[in-house]
């Protein structure tokens, strides 16, 4: 299902091969999370700014409108028009998320929904249940995401838990693969490494789920607040004990450069909300660095967001008219910067695989690993 074509250093490009078509790796995956991204994009938009896989979130869709109301109506593919592959989050990271509102325990997570109090239980036979009703192309193992810092006494104790529930997140996914009445029968399912930023327990997870042979690996448990010279150490440590053959996946990250970081560390697959949540405040990624619109030098600017950026804001809209949608509170300035950015985001993964396929990644990489992170001066 996996192809790696060909390697720079530790950066990998590859192809993806699911029911739902071919994944052209690295792949930025843009964030749906109930199954709509945030700032009026349609899945006709998605396509427009060349998004290969969205993703959204098993909690909040079992929430509303329901899992079983999806699958009555033909799974997450029909219910919001995408024939593409779709990505589906485990649940597993409200656990971290919604800390004041669950309980741990062996069989699952016992929850307080975040909408109305109502009393939810979610373990990994449910959360492959709910992904199942879905119908998804990846469905996620249901996991336990620490907080960051956390004692390594229980980053042992929940990593060895989250094993113990990929094993019956694999046997539930079978089961329900067999059945008659299962809408995608070829449901993948990726495991989820974990062990807080301690380094033993990342590797001696990481062995013991790569023995299960699963269809992809994910690093999780990052980003959610360590800085980020120690997520690049943690993937340094768990790459090298990660299947070859299989995609690799670095979960809630990121920025552009800490995408840039990733792939020269070995990732494959990527996502977060920063760039449709940034653009909602107007908060822009350009190739010359970061912009807010907001700023009061764009008043009279008569210049697209970012010169020679294809997307539908830069072919058609100044500066200055931007400006003045988000200072007049129209929502279609929002609009328009959340497919600025996410455009931008799957440019940069083209990008990164162009430099992988012409071979010379690790010059395009030393170029924009400062540059994307800096305030674009223009």
């Amino acid at each position: 299902m996996f192809k790696l074509i060909k390697t720079e250093g530790k950066a990998r490009r590859g192809e993806f091969h699911t029911v739902h078509g071919v994944i052209q790796t690295p792949v930025f995956m843009n964030v749906g999370t109930s199954a709509a991204v945030k700032g009026g994009i349609s899945t006709t938009d998605l396509k427009e700014i060349n998004c290969q896989v969205e993703l959204s979130n098993t909690y909040h869709l079992h929430i509303r409108p329901g899992d079983e109301l999806i699958y009555k109506l033909g799974g997450i593919h029909k219910f919001f028009n995408w024939d593409k592959p779709v990505l589906t989050d485990s649940g597993g990271f409200q656990v971290f998320s919604l800390a004041k509102l669950r309980r741990i325990k062996e069989e699952g997570v016992y929850f307080a929904s975040h909408m109305d109090g109502k009393k939810i239980f979610m373990g990994p036979e449910e959360s492959m249940q709910i992904q199942s009703h879905l119908a998804s192309t990846i469905a996620m193992a249901f996991d336990e995401c620490v907080e960051n810092p956390t004692t390594y006494k229980y980053a042992k104790m929940s990593s060895e838990r989250t094993i113990r529930w990929l094993h019956r997140c694999k046997a539930e996914m079978e089961r329900l693969n067999s059945l008659p009445d299962t809408i995608n029968k070829n449901q993948m399912l990726f495991g989820i490494n974990q062990g807080s930023t301690y380094e033993d327990l990342r590797v001696a997870n990481m062995k013991e789920i790569a023995k299960l042979d699963l269809d992809g690996y994910a690093i999780g448990g990052l980003a959610v607040g360590e800085e980020a010279s120690e997520m690049y150490r943690i993937i340094e440590v768990v790459e090298p004990h990660m299947p070859v053959n299989k995609p690799r996946y670095l979960m809630g990250v990121g920025t552009p450069v800490n995408i840039l970081e990733a792939v020269h560390r070995g990732v494959d697959f990527f996502d977060c909300v920063m760039p449709s949540r940034n653009a909602r405040h107007g908060n822009l990624f350009t190739w010359h660095g970061k912009m807010n619109i907001n700023n009061e030098r764009f008043i009279d600017d008569p210049r697209p967001i970012d010169e020679g950026c294809n997307c539908p804001a830069c072919r058609d809209y100044s500066r200055a008219y931007i400006r003045h949608l988000f200072k007049a509170r129209e929502l279609l300035g929002m609009r328009l910067c959340v497919l600025h950015n996410l455009y931008f985001y799957n440019e940069l993964m083209q990008k990164i695989r162009d430099a992988l396929d012409g071979e010379y990644f690790e010059s395009f990489y030393q170029k924009y690993r400062i540059l994307l992170g800096e305030r674009n001066p223009d």
